[in-house]
């Protein structure tokens, strides 16, 4: 066969090769998509029967919801209703209380008014009856009202000023025999029981020298060192005639005493410059610092109190250094703490209280050099700062009459404090305050009508009065020696208690002839 005929052959057989394929894989095709179809009808059907399964599902527990809600809902309601009920019956019997407490009140207002108006005409009754009478007596007397009074406050007069003085005579005798003797007791035990030493300091300070040389080299060329030691000390170094002393002067006792030790410190040395000087001054300022912290702790050691800050301790040290009238003030107060206890166990009182409002009571003498106001409300103010109690407080506060003492704490301090500094020995006072105060009580004393003459003695501890017999009597001088007490009291600042002496005297001359 010829070449061409065979490439048709082929051709035709390719063709119809080609078209049996495809409509083979178009019929495979269709299957495909049939069962497709069909599982395609399948899934749809089953999520439809899910969605609604799901659906019937989500309306039970919708149901169920609201019913459980209606439920809660009706419960709350019903307990509403209730609790309202309650609240509405209270209601009502409050206002029906209320209206039976109304009326009642409006009958006891009725019998008022009607009491009332029966004392008013039985009081314009009386008042007439009273003026009738007062007519009456007016015309038998031959008084009038005014000449009435007049003529019975004369009559009267002196048996009332006698029956004064001899009330207080006798309340004055009551008292002292129930209570002299125990008092004189109470204190002769707390000042036996507390024996101290007292010091007796001033507010200068006197440096022992080797030598007359010694002056020089603490002046220092051109004056150098003892400007340094001035400086660092904040004292005055007077140097003058004295031989063999340098005097250290300063209000302050704690910086004399720092400038005491570094001088005696330098004299030992031999070396004086600046530098060591400063040197010193550190060293002296920490034995100081020491000494302070050791004698705070050794009042609080003796007077057993326990509890109390540091920095009360440290300054109740300083007052180691401080003294009042010659009396040092940190034994001052031991004592009075002493005093305070003891006072305290014989009436009954805190004792522990007493003891450290004693001891604190002048802790504001302390820092009274740097800050301003009294030493008694620098020591309050110390005191509540370190969480002291309102019973200490007081105390401070009360000790010198600041304040009225309306605590038994508070009078035994300010007894004991009064022990304490009226003792004698313990003070000293400058002489012409001493005078000034003696004239003082004197002057006061005379102020009185019907003194002839008044005299301190006893170092001022007694004023002895003499008063004319001619206008003072005897019962009226009972009355006199306690108003001058009082004035005296008011008027006058002084340790302890001034006995008020009033002395009265008649003489009769005549002549035998």
């Amino acid at each position: 066969m010829p070449t061409f005929v065979w490439i048709i052959i082929l051709v035709v057989l390719a063709a119809v090769g080609f078209l049996g394929g495809s409509v083979y894989r178009k019929k495979v095709a269709e299957r495909e998509i049939s069962s497709a179809e069909d599982e395609a009808k399948r899934i749809i059907n089953e999520a439809i029967k899910s969605a609604e399964s799901k659906k019937r599902e989500a309306l039970v527990e919708a149901k169920e919801e609201i019913h459980k809600s209606r439920s809660e809902f009706e419960r709350e309601e019903k307990m509403r209703r209730t609790e309202v009920q309650k609240q509405e019956r209270r209601l009502q019997q409050k206002e029906e209380s209320l209206d039976r407490k109304t009326d009642a009140l409006e009958k006891k207002s009725e019998v008022l008014n009607s009491k009332i108006a029966a004392v008013e005409a039985q009081q314009a009754e009386v008042a007439l009856v009273k003026k009738s009478q007062l007519e009456m007596l007016e015309k038998i007397s031959g008084f009038t009202v005014d000449e009435a009074k007049a003529y019975l406050i004369s009559n009267i007069k002196d048996e009332v000023t006698h029956e004064m003085a001899m009330k207080v005579k006798e309340v004055e005798a009551q008292y002292k025999e129930e209570a002299d003797a125990r008092a004189r007791e109470i204190i002769t035990t707390a000042i036996q029981r507390c024996a101290a030493d007292h010091t007796s300091e001033v507010t200068v300070s006197v440096v022992p020298l080797p030598n007359d040389e010694m002056k020089g080299r603490i002046i220092g060329r051109e004056g150098r060192n003892i400007r340094s030691i001035e400086t660092l000390t904040g004292c005055d170094l007077i140097i003058d005639d004295t031989p063999e002393a340098i005097t250290v002067s300063s209000f302050d006792p704690v910086r004399r005493e720092v400038a005491r030790l570094a001088l005696e410190k330098l004299i030992q040395d031999g070396r004086i410059h600046p530098a060591r000087i400063e040197e010193m001054v550190a060293k002296a300022q920490k034995e100081v610092n020491a000494t302070i912290k050791s004698e705070g702790e050794r009042a609080v050691f003796e007077t057993n109190i326990h509890g109390l800050n540091p920095e009360l301790i440290r300054l109740l040290g300083r007052m180691h250094y401080r003294t009042s009238f010659g009396q040092n003030v940190l034994t001052h107060s031991i004592e009075v703490s002493h005093i305070a206890g003891l006072l305290a166990s014989e009436l009954g009182v805190d004792v522990t209280t007493a003891k450290r409002a004693g001891l604190l009571h002048d802790i504001g003498k302390a820092i009274d050099h740097e800050v301003e106001g009294s030493h008694v409300q620098i020591g309050v103010d110390i005191a509540r700062k370190y969480k002291e109690s309102e019973a200490v407080i007081h105390a401070i506060e009360a000790h010198h009459g600041d304040v009225e003492p309306h605590t038994a704490v508070a009078c035994l301090v300010q007894a004991a404090d009064a022990i304490s500094a009226s003792r004698p020995g313990a003070r000293r006072e400058n002489i012409e305050n001493y005078v000034k105060r003696l004239e003082k009580l004197e002057e006061v004393s005379k102020s009185f009508p019907g003194i002839s003459s008044s005299y301190a003695i006893q170092a001022g501890r007694e004023i002895r009065i003499m008063v004319k017999p001619e206008v003072v009597s005897e019962d009226q001088m009972v009355l006199l020696a306690r108003d001058i007490a009082k004035k005296i009291e008011s008027e006058l600042t002084y340790p302890g208690q001034i006995k008020v002496h009033v002395l009265r005297e008649t003489k009769v001359v005549d002549y035998a002839k």
